[in-house]
């Protein structure tokens, strides 16, 4: 047993890399179960379960109900980002940040949005298109669904102080995620509002949210020219 009278998960999860790492436990072998790491470790089952989530999802171990844990024999490392803010994104970097609504629309969802969002029925939507600006420069344009059937607070709000992203986090929680990266050319309206030529490779995030199961919203993000993202494994 660990002589700790507080053992923390990260303290079990550290314990268990450093075994993994030096063969303590040989690639592909069965793990000794969550009873008996607490016991071992001296704390709750509920406290060794997370740092076993914890290393699953980091592709350590290969957990399966009935079956037990097993060391992976060819561990896999996940990339892991925050998904930044974008207002604290800019006065990280030292500049002022500032945010212009450009458009706001009450529209019946055309079907292409009601595809994306996993939507087979007709629904009011509010569409925002926003810009943001590191001082005087462009930062980033915002092109954003929100559905009204899961959020109808959002019929009420203007957004002309405050943008929909930083409203939505303050206002409605979120169970799931989807993004998706990709570049794209610059057509015209992009290339004015972003200040670039037509034509001119831009990084672009698409993201889906969820609460449970019913889709919140639907944003394309146009960053630019120039802007990076940055992962750590």
């Amino acid at each position: 047993m660990i002589e700790s009278q507080k053992v923390s998960y990260q303290d079990i999860k550290k314990t268990i890399l450093r075994r993994i790492y030096n063969k303590f436990w040989a690639p592909g072998s069965l793990m000794p179960g969550e009873v008996e790491l607490a016991l071992e470790f001296g704390c709750a089952r509920a406290t060794v379960n997370r740092a076993m989530r914890e290393l699953a999802e980091d592709g350590m171990i290969d957990r399966k109900r009935k079956a037990g844990t097993r060391i992976k024999s060819a561990p896999s490392r996940q990339a892991k980002f925050a998904i930044p803010r974008i207002k604290e994104e800019i006065e990280a970097i030292g500049s002022v940040y500032r945010y212009a609504l450009i458009n706001h629309e009450l529209l019946t969802a055309p079907d292409w949005i009601l595809a994306r969002m996993g939507l087979n029925e007709e629904t009011q939507m509010i569409r925002l298109s926003c810009m943001h600006y590191a001082g005087s420069r462009a930062f980033q344009y915002e092109d954003r669904w929100i559905n009204l059937k899961t959020v109808p607070k959002a019929k009420m709000q203007s957004f002309t102080k405050i943008g929909p992203n930083e409203w939505l986090i303050k206002e409605v929680p979120f169970s799931d995620a989807e993004v998706t990266f990709s570049t794209i050319n610059a057509d015209e309206k992009i290339s004015r509002l972003l200040g670039v030529s037509s034509g001119t490779a831009l990084f672009t995030v698409e993201r889906l949210t969820w609460l449970n199961n019913a889709p919140i919203t639907y944003a394309k993000l146009f960053f630019h020219a120039g802007y990076q993202i940055t992962s750590r494994l």
